[in-house]
């Protein structure tokens, strides 16, 4: 079997030989774990043919298995510290460009048209750190990025949120969001104790298909998202008594009990019984009701 960096005693004495001491702030865990590596990329969808995107590849574990089964990779490392060790790691793989830059500060839609075929079909796969994965993922499909799908181990709990139906505990504001951008399913899960140093929680695989247009239509999308995150903004509160806080300045408490009753949405429900197609219509009608 080749010698992979995805090994814990590949990994330690890569780590040794570079004394690289692990940054808390930066969410470092590396994944030692070959089998898991080639389940994610099967679940991306690369192949010979295709494009990956990575983000913050570590000493480079996902990012040459990346490197044996897609066409291209660019990965962004924010880490300066990392980038003598993967120019290492990484010099038998020609076909990878390593790009030191905060990813949430990337025109990424240019990286892609730089780096890759105009036709080409590319996906973004990663090992997000905790600490940032819903800016980084909320960035990624409002970006609109010209890329088919987006498949990125997460904590397992953010997971569940993200994938989440109505009526569930894990439902929230997030799942709406990435719901209006995205098809999500958690595809599989992965144990804490494949990462070194070991974090203290599971993680799961999250793949996110881009759609091509929105499920639902709405007339704002800035009213829509603000409409979602008040009706979330206290879980144990009703529908109505969390718009009438959130919208106190904009709206008095007659004129939401009415825009909900034009609606046919009970005020008494929480926001978590309310699925995407409901809160695009409350959102619509809201904004019909203020243009009166």
């Amino acid at each position: 079997m080749k010698n992979y960096i995805a090994t814990p005693t590949r990994t330690k004495a890569i780590l040794n030989k570079y004394q690289f001491s692990f940054k808390k702030s930066l969410g470092q865990n590396f994944l030692v774990d070959v089998n898991i590596l080639q389940n994610i990329i099967r679940h991306a969808g690369i192949n010979k043919q295709t494009g990956a995107l990575e983000i913050g590849p570590g000493i480079g574990a996902l990012t040459e298995q990346l490197a044996i089964h897609a066409d291209k990779v660019v990965a962004f490392e924010i880490d300066q510290r990392l980038l003598p060790i993967l120019e290492d790691t990484l010099h038998d793989y020609s076909n990878v460009n390593l790009i030191h830059q905060d990813i949430l500060k990337a025109d990424i839609v240019e990286v892609i048209n730089e780096n890759f075929q105009n036709d080409q079909d590319v996906h973004v796969v990663a090992n997000l750190p905790y600490y940032i994965t819903t800016p980084i993922l909320m960035k990624l499909v409002r970006d609109k990025l010209p890329v088919s799908s987006i498949t990125v181990m997460i904590q397992k709990e953010v997971a569940e949120r993200m994938a989440a139906k109505p009526n569930t505990k894990s439902y929230g504001s997030l799942t709406i969001a990435l719901q209006y951008y995205t098809e999500a399913e958690v595809v599989m899960t992965v144990p804490k104790s494949v990462f070194m140093p070991q974090p203290n929680v599971d993680s799961a695989i999250l793949k996110l298909v881009l759609r091509e247009t929105p499920p639902v239509h709405v007339d704002d999308e800035g009213f829509f998202f603000d409409l979602v995150k008040a009706s979330f903004a206290q879980r144990r509160k009703t529908l109505q008594n969390n718009l009438k806080s959130y919208f106190e300045d904009k709206y008095d408490k007659d004129m939401i009990n009415d825009i909900l009753e034009q609606s046919g949405i009970d005020g008494k429900r929480r926001g978590e019984s309310l699925d995407i197609g409901e809160f695009a219509h409350l959102a619509n009608t809201f904004l019909a009701a203020a243009k009166n």
